[in-house]
């Protein structure tokens, strides 16, 4: 890890604009994509919501955030989510308080969000330091190339802890290059 982070530099987790709504929707965007897929549908989505915002997610019409990319299902999910922030049914400014376990039970109620995307917005939503998403693919295979294929997500985490968000972030920044 000590190399990563040389390599890296320091972590920009904590230099995030808190933009929760926005947060989600991109998580909600990069669920089984590469993240170069994601951020092309992601480009295009901007092209038509430009805010990334509740109210303008409503407007949009579920054909255009399809012809941008979305499949069927995840504009479903980002509706759903538009809708529940709008009539204030759920309150994702009010979630920094929220222990991260709270955080997770909530969202993983809401259509099209499961423990993954709701880890992806503890991270960067939220901020917090210490989240470390065991089922993350991306993860997995950098624990594998620079630890040996048969490193341990899970067990090295407890080595990074209470930093597991951080130590997240070096992985996929390796992954990346």
């Amino acid at each position: 890890m000590a190399a990563l982070i040389t390599k890296y530099g320091p972590c920009s987790l904590a230099d995030r604009e808190f933009r929760p709504f926005q947060t989600l929707v991109r998580a909600i965007i990069s669920q089984q994509l590469s993240a170069k897929a994601a951020d092309t549908i992601e480009d295009r989505i901007r092209a038509l919501v430009p805010n990334f915002g509740p109210a303008e997610f409503l407007r949009a019409q579920p054909m255009e955030l399809r012809a941008a990319g979305l499949s069927s299902a995840k504009a479903r999910y980002i509706i759903e989510l538009a809708q529940r922030v709008e009539r204030g049914l759920l309150n994702l400014n009010a979630m920094q308080e929220v222990p991260d376990a709270e955080v997770i039970a909530t969202l993983v109620d809401l259509p099209g969000i499961g423990r993954w995307t709701a880890e992806m917005f503890l991270i960067f939503g939220l901020g917090r330091p210490d989240v470390l998403s065991l089922d993350d693919a991306g993860l997995r295979r950098a624990v594998r190339l620079l630890f040996g294929k048969d490193a341990e997500l899970e067990e090295l985490g407890y080595s990074w802890q209470p930093f597991r968000s951080v130590a997240s972030w070096y992985l996929w920044r390796h992954l990346d290059d």
